[in-house]
C-alpha cells in the first residue's frame, strides 16, 4: 500500500493502466474483483492508486483481460512491487512535494520531453548556474540548502547522463542569448549544452525569435512517457513551489500537441547548436 494510504506516482500509473486494460476487455470492477476473490472495493482503490495489488493478482487479471504483451506485463508487475519505493529524493525535506513527483516521473521515464522559456533546463544545468537560479528564486533558501538542492539537480542529471532515458529539450531563443547570470558562468553553461547535446539519447533543439507567438503558448512543462511507444502519460508544469502533475488523457493530448508544434517550429538540433555558439562567441566578444 502507499505510504500513510495516499497515491504515489507510481501507483496512480499502475491503477490507470490496469483500468485501461480492464475496460477495453469489456469487464466491469465487479467481474474484474471475482477473477481474483475480491472485491469491487479492492479494485477500485488500485485503479485509483491508494493500493496495488500482488504480482500474482496482476497477472491473474492481466491474463483475464487478455493482454499478452510481455513488456508491459512486466512493467505493471514492476510498478505493483515498486509503488511505494523510497527514491533518493524523499529523503530530502527541502523538497516540495510537487518537486518530489517530478522526480520520480524523471526517474522511472524513458523518454522525457521539456518546454522552457525562461531558464535553462534543470537536467542540462551547470553546478555554478544551478546555484544562480536557486539563490536568485522567491523563497529565501539558507547556504546549506541551496549546496542541497543543486546536489539534487545533479541527482536528476544522471539518469540522462547514463543513457538509460530519451531527453528532449526545446528552449526558447531568449534564455540561450541573454546572460541572467555572471559572463564566466553563462559561457560554461552554453559549453555545456553544447557537450550534452552530442549524447545520442539527447535532442536540444531552439526556439526562434522568429517563431513569435509560438513561444507563447503555453508555460515551461515536461511530459514523460515510461515504455518504448513514447505515450505520454504524465506531464509536469513548472510553478514556484516545484511541480503541478497532470493525468487526465485530455490534458496529456494537449501537451502532446503542443510539444509537437513547438518542435516542429524549433531549429533543428545543428542549426540550435550553431546559434548556441555565435551566443558563446558573442558573449566572448563583449567581454
Amino acid at each position: 500500500m502507499p505510504a500513510g494510504g495516499k497515491p504515489t506516482v507510481r501507483s496512480r500509473r499502475f491503477g490507470r493502466r490496469m483500468q485501461r486494460h480492464r475496460v477495453n476487455a469489456g469487464f466491469d470492477q465487479l467481474q474484474a474483483a471475482g477473477f481474483i476473490h475480491g472485491s469491487r472495493s479492492k479494485i477500485s482503490r488500485m485503479e485509483d492508486g491508494i493500493t496495488t495489488a500482488k504480482p500474482a493478482e496482476v497477472l491473474l487479471l492481466l491474463d483475464r483481460y487478455g493482454v499478452t504483451d510481455e513488456a508491459e506485463c512486466n512493467h505493471l508487475v514492476w510498478l505493483a512491487k515498486n509503488s511505494n519505493h523510497r527514491g533518493w529524493w524523499l529523503n530530502i525535506p527541502e523538497l516540495s512535494e510537487g518537486y518530489r513527483n517530478h522526480i520520480s516521473l524523471e526517474d522511472d521515464a524513458t523518454s522525457i520531453r521539456e518546454w522552457q522559456t525562461v531558464l535553462i533546463p534543470g537536467l542540462l544545468q551547470t553546478a555554478r548556474y544551478a546555484e544562480c537560479v536557486t539563490m536568485a528564486g522567491p523563497d529565501c533558501v539558507e547556504p546549506d540548502a541551496v549546496a542541497q538542492l543543486v546536489k539534487v539537480r545533479e541527482g536528476r542529471q544522471a539518469k540522462i547522463g547514463e543513457g538509460g532515458t530519451s531527453y528532449a529539450a526545446i528552449i526558447w531563443e531568449p534564455v540561450v542569448i541573454n546572460s541572467l547570470v555572471l559572463e564566466s558562468i553563462y559561457a560554461e553553461q552554453l559549453e555545456y549544452l553544447l557537450e550534452v547535446g552530442r549524447r545520442q539519447n539527447v535532442s536540444i533543439q531552439v526556439l526562434p525569435l522568429s517563431a513569435g507567438v509560438k513561444a507563447g503558448m503555453t508555460y515551461p512543462f515536461s511530459s514523460f512517457s515510461f515504455d518504448e511507444q513514447s505515450t505520454v502519460e504524465a506531464v509536469a508544469i513548472d510553478n514556484l513551489r516545484g511541480a503541478s502533475i497532470l493525468e487526465d488523457p485530455d490534458d496529456l493530448a494537449a501537451y502532446t500537441r503542443a510539444f509537437d508544434q513547438l518542435r516542429s517550429a524549433a531549429l533543428a538540433p545543428d542549426a540550435s547548436a550553431r546559434l548556441i555558439r555565435r551566443a558563446l562567441r558573442s558573449g566572448k566578444e563583449e567581454k
